[in-house]
């Protein structure tokens, strides 16, 4: 079975999450998406986050229609291990520690991607045991242009990076197909980029203004209901 895990603040889930993930679905063969809200991310510790649950509710509303689609409670406040001691409320989500706790639930046959957006992935060599996570599954990362596919290697930790003349011709090839390498696999893919930001979004929420553009009905619903984003 290839399993997909989809972190990331979701605040709020948008119609680009959507679309990143189905196309993921359809050309990988992916039997489900778990969509993992984090509830501190480790490089936006100071960010404001609306709460986890609100967050997590929009994101089962979101993936109701789709089958494959798993709301995830994987980073939720308070699933905290005894060998982690420290309450995991206090402390940032590592997406090493979030695939090394999922795969102890799969079958040794099943294969993990995780999917990403390009930005997220320009930062890859600055995630905590950025190396260790290209060995435990493989990649799935939206492009968009503007990104090549030495950019993609080129962010990769050092110790996957190739050297300088073997990116160099790659420089004016755009960023889609397969990029297979020692101790890393990333699959691109073409044609997902949306462009809708959750900035955007919430910015839009306090304005008032219609949101379905950006989010599916029932999120932007949601949103209105519960009176997210007012004060964004």
């Amino acid at each position: 079975m290839n399993v997909g895990l989809f972190g990331g603040t979701f605040d709020p889930v948008h119609r680009g999450h959507i679309a990143l993930a189905l196309a993921a679905v359809e050309q990988y063969k992916l039997s489900r998406v778990l969509f993992v809200p984090v509830n501190i991310p480790p490089h936006k510790e100071h960010q404001e986050l609306s709460p986890f649950f609100h967050r997590f509710a929009m994101l089962a509303l979101a993936t109701a229609q789709q089958k494959a689609f798993v709301p995830s409670l994987l980073e939720a406040p308070g699933e905290a291990s005894p060998r982690q001691g420290k309450d995991r409320a206090e402390r940032p989500n590592y997406t090493i520690d979030t695939v090394r706790r999922l795969k102890q639930s799969l079958k040794k046959s099943d294969k993990l991607f995780l999917l990403a957006g390009i930005d997220a992935f320009a930062d890859i060599a600055k995630w905590h045991q950025a190396e260790a996570l290209f060995r435990e599954c493989e990649f799935i990362v939206a492009s968009r242009p503007g990104f090549s596919l030495a950019d993609v290697a080129n962010a990769l930790p050092e110790s996957l990076r190739p050297r300088a003349e073997v990116t160099r011709p790659f420089q004016k090839q755009a960023a889609t197909g397969d990029l297979i390498l020692p101790g890393a696999a990333i699959h691109l893919l073409g044609e997902v980029h949306q462009p809708v930001s959750a900035t955007a979004i919430r910015s839009a929420a306090a304005a008032g203004k219609p949101l379905l553009r950006f989010v599916d009905a029932s999120v932007a619903e949601y949103i209105k209901k519960m009176g997210l984003y007012k004060g964004s």
